[in-house]
């Protein structure tokens, strides 16, 4: 089901410092170049001292900044991040605090399904305008990785970075071609314990941490099964995509993935048949930056003017679960 619904402006904050995968290898003890090479990555940025709603209402203000609108003309504000600055209240409620926002009743949400968090937001609101629910949503997501990483696990640790990215979405004109063509996610449950963080929730909640159990409260990831298992299942995921629409995959003028290791996208690429140049990759300046891969690579796609109005575009990724997800829409 098509859904009149435009991408009205977008915006990216990364953290002031800047960590190079020469210092990883120092800190890890390897030898200079091996983080690089292994995660595609040249540097990230880490938090030093933000925190996720600040870095979020950075990347708001240019993203309604660039909507030509004000802050004012939001109607809902939605975090769709895979990481959160505290349990209660949601991250988004802290957003709009930090927008100024506090005199306002505008509703605050958020949505999480990890790496993939912006794009089931964005495919979740669509429906949302397209019912005259809301009339321009903010969808934010902001990410800190770092805290949360596993140290030992060297394949892993060296990929995440933190940061934020923003997207103001609002109903398309009558005239205008910009729509949501069709959407899709599947989850393949024989990957849920693939990637996890096991401690924090009810099932070992913070008050059970102590040294013996501190690895279950950090993220830890089977990269190869991840990866054997969304190669088996891409292929079917893409024929049940692309029967929604009249038009084949080698019509998208651009592809934005989730930028999860310089590897695992150079071989997504070349299994759906893209050239480099239809491919944004971001990863070697961000990292794996989690749900905010993704808007803030559509974001750098926009500002370099690598896509234009009117031009189909896809936004596809993996996350934890093992799920697959993808929008295609036109720009």
């Amino acid at each position: 089901m098509s859904r009149k619904v435009k991408i009205l402006g977008t915006g990216k904050y990364l953290p002031r410092r800047m960590v190079h995968s020469s210092e990883l290898d120092k800190k890890l003890g390897l030898k200079e170049g091996w983080s690089e090479k292994k995660s595609g990555v040249s540097y990230r940025h880490y938090v030093d001292t933000e925190t996720a709603s600040e870095m979020g209402a950075n990347a708001a203000r240019q993203a309604i900044e660039e909507a030509g609108l004000s802050i004012h003309d939001i109607d809902c504000i939605i975090s769709a991040s895979g990481t959160y600055e505290q349990p209660i209240p949601c991250t988004a409620t802290l957003i709009k605090i930090q927008l100024d926002l506090v005199n306002t009743n505008i509703p605050c949400f958020d949505i999480n399904s990890t790496c993939l968090s912006f794009v089931t937001g964005l495919d979740t609101v669509s429906y949302l305008i397209e019912a005259n629910k809301f009339n321009r949503v903010l969808i934010v997501s902001s990410e800190i990785a770092s805290p949360g990483l596993n140290w030992d696990q060297k394949e892993s640790c060296i990929l995440f970075g933190d940061g934020a990215a923003a997207v103001v979405v609002g109903r398309s004109e009558a005239d205008e071609a910009s729509e949501i063509v069709a959407s899709l996610t599947e989850t393949y449950v024989e990957g849920a314990h693939y990637t996890e963080i096991r401690g924090g929730g009810t099932s070992l909640p913070a008050t059970s941490y102590c040294a013996d159990n501190h690895n279950e409260y950090l993220f830890d990831m089977n990269g190869k099964a991840v990866f054997k298992l969304s190669s088996k299942v891409i292929g079917g995921f893409m024929k049940k995509l692309f029967e929604q629409v009249p038009f084949k995959a080698s019509d998208v003028r651009m592809v934005i993935p989730h930028q999860a290791s310089g590897l695992a996208m150079r071989i997504m690429r070349q299994k759906l048949g893209y050239t480099e140049d239809q491919f944004m990759n971001i990863i070697a300046t961000h990292g794996n930056v989690i749900s905010a891969s993704i808007p803030m690579a559509l974001h750098d796609c926009i500002k370099q003017g690598r896509i234009a109005r009117g031009e189909e575009l896809m936004l596809i990724g993996t996350s934890a679960g093992l799920s697959l997800g993808a929008v295609l829409l036109v720009y």
